[in-house]
């Protein structure tokens, strides 16, 4: 377990310490609440990271676990909502940052101003997210099959994750104030767009299909040198991770807001902040590569189900939040429950299977929660 959650454990300590040193008691308890609010926030995000992460190869998991974790803590949970102040609030990126370390209520104050626009980008993205899930028609494990079999067959009509993504923009523009109508519309718009472009590029560079074409070049590279197949292969596998890798970065992007809004309710301290914050990044990080390592999404079928009803429930939020305040606590502890509520169907399920399956007969009667497989 070292192995895997030892540099996060040795990452809190230290930033616990820091927290005292810079803050004394108050900083340490903001410190430590904000790193398991970040967790319970984005325990579903360590789980989808790890679907993405065990396609891709030795070298972009370095990447997400090493370099990635600088860009979640240090540009997600510090810089991104400097950035997104300046946007909304007209000022320059270092008039923005002179402010967080100057005057922390007032920029407290403009991250809370940008929320509209935070949380409509994010809402849809992972909204995009939970909808690609459920349309999908080539999924044979359901969860809640009452449900989700009758929504994977209305996946056969095109379009319908992006109309209905269209619809919930237009609704969250008629949830915010008269003077942010604009604002959710463009944040909104932009989540899309987002999505669909990494979507796209993932598709296009997707490795699996790298593989076959290299099978059909090295075919004509009898003739011509496999150094050319070899050459192609390793450009496009390269260019699904490089795809895969911002998916995942936009991703926790996405997944962070939320806590990087609910934060100030605890501090209006930058530092403070990305310290919390930070905790929680690191140890999704270390969740996911144990999951990875470990086979969990194969262990608990119903995990990946769970973790995306997670994501249905938090775009959900994020989109009522232009309207009414909703606890960041309510928003971590739900989410949290849906996966619980999927690794105990997973036991379940896996133990009654056992104990059906006559002694010496290899075929296994599957019955898969509140459905079949």
């Amino acid at each position: 377990m070292l192995r895997y959650f030892g540099f996060s454990v040795g990452l809190t300590a230290a930033a616990l310490v820091t927290a005292v040193w810079f803050g004394g008691p108050a900083a340490l308890l903001a410190v430590a609440v904000l790193g398991v609010l970040e967790v319970c926030l984005s325990f579903d995000n360590a789980v989808v990271n790890a679907k993405v992460l065990r396609r891709m190869s030795p070298f972009w998991r370095k990447m997400f676990l090493y370099v990635g974790i600088f860009i979640a803590v240090f540009g997600m949970r510090l810089f991104l909502p400097i950035v997104l102040v300046s946007v909304t609030a007209g000022l320059s990126i270092p008039e923005v940052w002179d402010l967080a370390l100057t005057d922390s209520a007032a920029y407290a104050e403009n991250v809370e101003a940008a929320a509209e626009a935070i949380y409509t980008f994010g809402g849809i993205f992972l909204l995009m997210i939970f909808l690609n899930f459920l349309f999908d028609e080539e999924r044979e494990i359901h969860w809640l099959a009452w449900l989700e079999r009758p929504l994977a067959k209305a996946g056969k009509l095109p379009y319908l994750a992006i109309v209905i993504a269209l619809a919930v923009i237009y609704l969250g523009s008629q949830l915010a104030d008269d003077d942010k109508y604009a604002t959710v519309l463009a944040s909104g718009l932009a989540g899309l767009f987002t999505y669909l472009l990494i979507g796209g590029l993932n598709e296009l560079m997707e490795a699996p299909e790298a593989d076959e074409g290299a099978d059909d070049i090295s075919a004509e590279g009898r003739s011509t040198g496999s150094g050319t197949a070899t050459g192609t292969a390793t450009k496009a596998v390269a260019g699904a991770g490089l795809a895969a890798f911002l998916y995942l970065e936009v991703l926790d992007a996405s997944f962070s807001f939320d806590g990087v809004i609910g934060a100030f309710a605890l501090s209006s301290d930058i530092f403070v902040i990305a310290l919390g914050l930070g905790i929680g990044a690191f140890w999704v990080r270390s969740l996911t590569i144990y999951m990875v390592d470990k086979g969990t999404l194969d262990q608990y079928r119903f995990l990946e189900h769970g973790a995306m009803w997670a994501i249905g429930f938090l775009a959900t939020i994020m989109i009522l939040e232009l309207r009414f305040h909703i606890s960041e606590y309510v928003t971590g502890l739900t989410g949290l429950l849906f996966i619980l509520a999927a690794v105990a169907s997973s036991v379940v399920t896996q133990r009654r299977e056992q104990s059906a399956e006559p002694v010496g007969d290899a075929e296994v009667v599957e019955e898969v929660g509140a459905g079949r497989r």
